[in-house]
């Protein structure tokens, strides 16, 4: 009964869809992410794992990460290739493994062109990208003809290898993409000038492929329908390619937004939910074929939605995939509450990739993991004592107990959550709720005893019979020692976060790490203002050449705001390798100045004073924002260390230099497997 309930609140998500030759079970797509397990040592039985467990999960259909057809198109010089016979036998441990659970699966083909980091990058012109410090060399008529023949070649082999499509990717700036727009292809021949030239190669990609796969296999298109840089594409272009594409053979459109080198975000936690399906929903007014929306759709309710009021066909989620394997089953049975949703923070995932590390997932760090992160019932059962229940707390209490072990779980606070309470508090970072929505259902689950508002003493530890305690005590703001440092004028960055302190117009922030850089978003936000897509200049309506438009600046009644940093060099350099770069430009919206290399003298009635480069400079403020490192807690240490009982530090008690819940959740549930 449960099972056909869930159906009837799903009926649009959980409808399978007929592709003519064959039949996908949903309408869920699980998008295209590189994980780094395509280039590591036994990663195709990992990805086989990987991929196995999202089909037993019950999605749809599945996009691997993006493999080259040649040499040139590899994203690095030891990125994944499919060029050759014995490659793609190789692949088969993989199509196998999901075709077992039930599952189909598609090989993306992604030819980097000038994103290619090594010197053998070609390009339809040589233009070189600002994201990659090789120039690219021009592909000559033939070079053209080789590379649309290692597409079909590729395409022809990923069908040896069983999978069911590929994905041919023709968006995010790639080589196809690069063809396409104005700003990348200089090109005087049959391949350059007009629009109808320049998407002569991304069709002559698509007709030669289904030529050669037949008719009875799926060839995913990712179409870009909105660029967001300068010299994109028209909407009025952009429908042509679309329908161009399915006149020469694929079976689905997905959804492209924005270049790896536009400045505008598209995948972040500060994105609205959903917020470009809209632009799908345009282009399927156009299309015949099914099309599929995709960028920060995480849940099951969004996603339908999304479906019933006809903006797509299909739903792609990719990285919804790696926070939670079974994110369709769980939604199909009705129990959406113990999902655990992404939250958009790129920590794990994309900024691993990108540092050339296999991706996971800070919520789960089991994601590709999956041969070596194994829950299995514990041999010897153990009676456990938590004592804080921040990130770390919580996920090892959840993990432990799931293997069976008898867990008691200490709070100080009247709420679970840790530094994450802050964190939802931020603009942009709603999404950290959800976490704690899916630790607090965890807790039920797993039969884990809550004490909450309990301050737990090592006596009580101590007589209480435990075989373990894993002390998971958190920070505490480290206090500088400056002179005014008690000034009135002073607040800790957490009681500004709980707005336990009415802060004045003017504003420095001391320290420039994640926490002020989020407490300076907290102040520079106002309550009501520009919207996401006003601020960031998106052109939904795709009317403007590349679907930007002049952004909104800063808001007249808003703080003055210093963010101020010890050491020299650019401001938030150690923030996230990919989502750095949108918080600095966020505050730089807002008027935010920043302050490198700066001696803090002293706080009095004044403000604060500075020694700025050396020059001398007074910051006239109304508060001063102590944002300046934490320490952990430890005040149970020396207790416990002399006695019997087995005792473990995990998270910001054992390593406070940065608080980074990736870290912390890690190491609590790789703590939890091996306890």
């Amino acid at each position: 009964m449960k099972n056909e309930e869930s159906s009837d609140r799903y009926p649009y998500l959980l409808k399978p869809l007929d592709l003519g030759f064959t039949t996908l079970r949903n309408r869920v797509l699980m998008g295209s992410m590189h994980t780094g397990l395509e280039e590591a040592w036994g990663g195709y039985e990992k990805m086989a794992a990987y991929y196995a467990e999202r089909a037993r999960g019950g999605v749809g259909l599945m996009v691997t990460g993006g493999v080259s057809p040649n040499f040139a198109g590899r994203v690095s010089p030891f990125s994944a290739q499919l060029s050759y016979f014995w490659q793609a036998w190789k692949h088969r441990k993989i199509t196998e493994a999901v075709h077992r659970e039930g599952g189909k699966i598609a090989l993306q083909i992604l030819h980097s062109g000038r994103y290619a980091f090594h010197p053998l990058a070609v390009a339809p012109s040589a233009i070189q990208s600002p994201i990659s410090p090789f120039r690219p060399k021009e592909l000559t008529q033939r070079g053209i003809e080789r590379t649309i023949q290692d597409f079909v070649n590729c395409a022809h082999l990923a069908q040896s290898a069983h999978y069911d499509g590929v994905e041919i990717m023709g968006s995010e700036g790639y080589l196809i993409h690069e063809f396409i727009a104005q700003r990348t292809n200089y090109r005087k021949d049959r391949w350059g000038g007009s629009y109808q030239n320049r998407i002569r190669f991304p069709v002559e990609v698509v007709r030669r492929v289904r030529e050669k796969v037949g008719s009875h296999f799926i060839i995913i298109y990712r179409l870009s329908m909105l660029d967001l840089v300068k010299e994109g594409s028209e909407w009025e272009e952009i429908v042509e390619l679309g329908q161009k594409i399915q006149e020469a053979g694929a079976t689905l459109i997905n959804t492209g937004i924005g270049w790896h080198e536009s400045r505008v975000p598209t995948i972040v936690t500060r994105v609205p939910r959903g917020v470009f399906a809209l632009v799908t929903g345009r282009m399927r007014k156009h299309l015949t074929i099914p099309v599929i929306a995709t960028n920060r759709i995480n849940t099951p309710g969004l996603a339908e939605a999304i479906l019933a009021r006809g903006d797509a066909d299909m739903i792609s989620m990719a990285r919804p995939f790696l926070a939670d394997p079974d994110f369709v089953k769980k939604a199909r049975e009705g129990r959406e509450d113990e999902i655990n949703s992404c939250i958009a923070c790129n920590q794990a995932c994309l900024d691993h990739v990108f540092q050339g590390k296999r991706a996971s997932c800070l919520v789960n760090p089991r994601a590709c993991y999956e041969t070596e992160l194994i829950f299995k019932p514990a041999l010897k059962l153990k009676k456990i004592a938590v004592i804080g229940a921040g990130p770390a707390g919580l996920s090892f209490a959840c993990a432990a107990a799931s293997r069976g072990h008898q867990v008691t779980l200490f709070e100080a606070n009247s709420e679970i959550g840790g530094q994450f309470n802050l964190a939802k508090k931020i603009p942009g970072k709603s999404e950290f709720s959800e976490t704690l929505r899916y630790y607090q259902r965890q807790l039920v689950l797993n039969q884990v005893t809550l004490h909450l508002n309990h301050r737990v003493l090592s006596q009580e530890i101590l007589e209480g019979g435990f075989d373990e305690v894993v002390l998971a005590t958190g920070v505490i703001p480290r206090v500088p020692s400056i002179p005014g440092i008690d000034h009135p004028k002073v607040a800790f960055y957490g009681d500004v976060i709980q707005k336990k302190v009415k802060i004045g117009q003017s504003v420095a922030i001391m320290g420039a790490g994640g926490i002020g850089f989020d407490v300076a978003e907290f102040l520079s936000t106002p309550q009501e203002g520009v919207s996401f897509v006003e601020e960031w200049g998106i052109d939904l309506k795709s009317d403007r050449r590349g679907g930007l438009f002049e952004s909104q600046g800063k808001s007249q009644d808003l703080r003055q705001i210093y963010l101020l940093q010890r050491t020299q060099g650019k401001l938030g350099s150690k923030l996230g390798k990919t989502t750095g770069w949108i918080h600095r430009a966020s505050l730089q919206h807002k008027k935010v100045e920043m302050l490198d290399g700066v001696h803090y003298e002293k706080i009095d009635d004044q403000g604060i004073h500075l020694e700025v480069h050396g020059k001398k400079r007074l910051l006239a403020v109304d508060h001063v924002v102590i944002c300046a490192g934490q320490q952990p807690q430890r005040d149970l240490f020396e207790p416990l260390k002399h006695s019997l009982i087995s005792t473990h530090w995990i998270g910001g008690a054992d390593s406070a230099a940065e608080l980074d819940a990736k870290r912390a959740i890690d190491q609590a549930t790789r703590l939890a497997v091996s306890i």
